[in-house]
C-alpha cells in the first residue's frame, strides 16, 4: 500500500504473514494469524542465517520511498518472494531512466530470476509478452528460461505513486496481476 495526502505526508507499507496462512496459527481470542516469517532461519549450527539471538531473518519485505531533491518522489512496492527486489529494481528504472509513467512501469512485462512463492526455481522466468527474440538470445546466453502467462501473478503485485516535483500532481498506478486499485479524491 502507498498513500500520500494533500500536506505531503506519505507512506509505503507492506503487510505480510509469509504464506497464505502465515504460520496457520491463531491465537485464542485475537482473531488473527501470526506471521511465519522466522521460517527462513535454519537449525543448522554452521547456516549463515542460524536460528541465534540477536539475529534476524532474511526477508523480502521492501517497501520504498525515492526521493528527488530532498522530497517524496515515488513510493512503490510489490509483493512476490525473490523478485521483489527485482520488481523495485525495475519500476524505478522504468520511471527514472526511460520516462515511463507508473502505470506503464507496473504494467510492463517482467523477469523474476530464482523462486517466489515458496516454490524453490533457479530458472529465469519470462512473462510471454516478452518477445521470443529475447528469450531466445537469454537462452542461448546459458539461462534455463521458462514462459509464464503474460501478466502473471508469478511475478507479484506492485503498485506505486509518482509526485511531480513541478506541480505537486499524484499520480498512482496498481497492478492488473493482482486485486489492487489506484484511488484518489
Amino acid at each position: 500500500m502507498c498513500v500520500a495526502d494533500q500536506e505531503g505526508n506519505c507512506i509505503s507499507q507492506i503487510q505480510s504473514i509469509y504464506h497464505e496462512f502465515g504460520s496457520g496459527f491463531i491465537p485464542e481470542g485475537c482473531g488473527f494469524l501470526l506471521q511465519n516469517r522466522g521460517s527462513f532461519f535454519s537449525l543448522d549450527k554452521e547456516h549463515p542465517n542460524t536460528l541465534e539471538p540477536n539475529k534476524r531473518t532474511f526477508h523480502t519485505i521492501i517497501p520504498a520511498m525515492a526521493t528527488k531533491n530532498g522530497r517524496p518522489y515515488m513510493l512503490f512496492g510489490t509483493m512476490g518472494g525473490e523478485g521483489q527486489p527485482q520488481t523495485q529494481c525495475a519500476l524505478l528504472t522504468r520511471v527514472v531512466d526511460f520516462g515511463y509513467d507508473v502505470q506503464q512501469a507496473i504494467e510492463a512485462p517482467r523477469w523474476l530470476f530464482g523462486r517466489t512463492w515458496g516454490d524453490s526455481s533457479s530458472t529465469l522466468k519470462l512473462e510471454g509478452r516478452i518477445p521470443d527474440a529475447v528469450t531466445m538470445k537469454l537462452s542461448d546466453l546459458g539461462h534455463e528460461v521458462e514462459r509464464v502467462e503474460g501478466y502473471s501473478q508469478t511475478m507479484g503485485h506492485a503498485q506505486a505513486i509518482l509526485i511531480d516535483e513541478k506541480t505537486g500532481i499524484y499520480s498512482a498506478g496498481a497492478d492488473p496481476r493482482g486485486d489492487g486499485i489506484a484511488l484518489s479524491w
